[in-house]
């Protein structure tokens, strides 16, 4: 369970993050690219934070998040310049990639009847747990 500051801290960092990452994009000359930060989280002692990130076109989203990983520190710095006055010390910064709208649209297509098991029992075999 998160405490009231954990949650107040991941909010900051994660509006802050989405103008990092945006201007930085953009700077980049990177157009037609929406990097969006889909949750924070804050370890209880508020020195790591583990940020997800979610990317579109998808087929971007390896090389991009490589980027971001080797510019860690300098958007660590650009955040800690613009949260100086809110927290004393800047959380260690950890990015994923959030793979949830991927999931979510296997299930619906699933559900819609794209993967049928009964008219292509082929697919039956992947479901099966062993």
């Amino acid at each position: 369970m998160e405490s009231n500051r954990q949650k107040k801290i991941a909010t900051v960092l994660q509006q802050d993050l989405v103008d990092v990452l945006q201007r930085a994009a953009s700077d980049g000359g990177l157009r037609g690219i929406i990097i969006s930060v889909s949750k924070v989280n804050v370890t209880v002692d508020l020195s790591v934070a583990k940020v997800y990130l979610s990317i579109f076109p998808n087929k971007e989203a390896k090389s991009l998040l490589e980027g971001i990983r080797s510019n860690t520190p300098l958007i660590k710095h650009e955040l800690s310049q613009r949260t100086r006055h809110q927290l004393r010390r800047m959380p260690q910064l950890e990015f994923f990639i959030d793979d949830s709208l991927e999931y979510i649209d296997g299930i619906e297509r699933s559900l819609k009847g794209d993967e049928d098991p009964i008219n292509n029992p082929d697919l039956l075999g992947k479901r099966k747990k062993s």
